[in-house]
């Protein structure tokens, strides 16, 4: 049984990075690099953490079912909100919110790079929340051998869940790094140092596509002056 272990509060608060895209003027990097800072200290973590996991074949995903995982959006923290409507609030530049429920906001989209205004409708899938290391990916890579408890509070831990645009978390789906990455290259550094350190806090594994991917990104992060959330 893989051994589970509850991540510390470093990876709430890791929001932002640099990547140098082959090509890109420098003018544009200079722009994305005063955006998207990363300290030296949060990239060595996210370099030695990266060291650590197991590098295995991914396992057959015979058994997954989101139900594994509990409750889509249960309340894990007893605040009295659900999951969803906690990271929107947290995501969300000026949320207005009503007995919880968030029926507005904007997201500075770290995914496509794209200021997307969110209402609560009809059109609330516009934003959605991605599971960082997908769930499907974990069950692939030791969440099958979880307790039901554990699996429920990865699946509503906010340091694996960022609100993003509707359309590019369905379109990356299950994959992982060696599958998937943002369209905003500018945030593939966070992204990668996210996927690492989550996976490291749950002892999740990595395969040798993934693990070279997340290893390439980090390569190419630049370091900065990291900024507060």
């Amino acid at each position: 049984m893989t051994t589970w272990r509850r991540p510390g509060p470093w990876l709430v608060g890791l929001v932002v990075c640099v990547v140098v895209g082959a090509g890109v003027p420098a003018w544009t990097q200079g722009r994305v690099a005063a955006r998207y800072a990363v300290g030296a200290a949060d990239l060595a973590a996210g370099r030695a953490a990266l060291d650590t996991l197991d590098v295995r074949g991914r396992a057959p995903s015979t058994g997954y079912a989101r139900e594994r995982f509990g409750q889509a959006w249960a309340d894990t923290d007893r605040n009295g909100c659900d999951t969803r409507n906690d990271v929107l609030r947290r995501d969300l530049t000026q949320p207005a919110v009503e007995h919880c429920v968030v029926m507005s906001g904007t997201l500075d989209d770290p995914y496509t790079g794209v200021r997307i205004a969110f209402t609560r409708g009809p059109g609330s899938a516009e934003v959605q929340i991605d599971h960082v290391v997908a769930l499907s990916d974990a069950w692939q890579k030791g969440a099958q051998g979880w307790s039901a408890v554990q699996r429920e509070a990865f699946a509503n831990d906010p340091a694996n869940l960022l609100a993003v645009d509707g359309p590019a978390n369905q379109e990356k789906g299950a994959g992982d790094a060696a599958t998937w990455l943002p369209p905003n290259r500018g945030y593939r550094c966070v992204y990668a140092l996210r996927q690492v350190r989550v996976k490291a806090a749950y002892g999740l594994w990595v395969t040798a596509a993934e693990r070279d991917a997340l290893d390439r990104e980090l390569g190419r992060c630049v370091v900065g002056v990291a900024r507060s959330p």
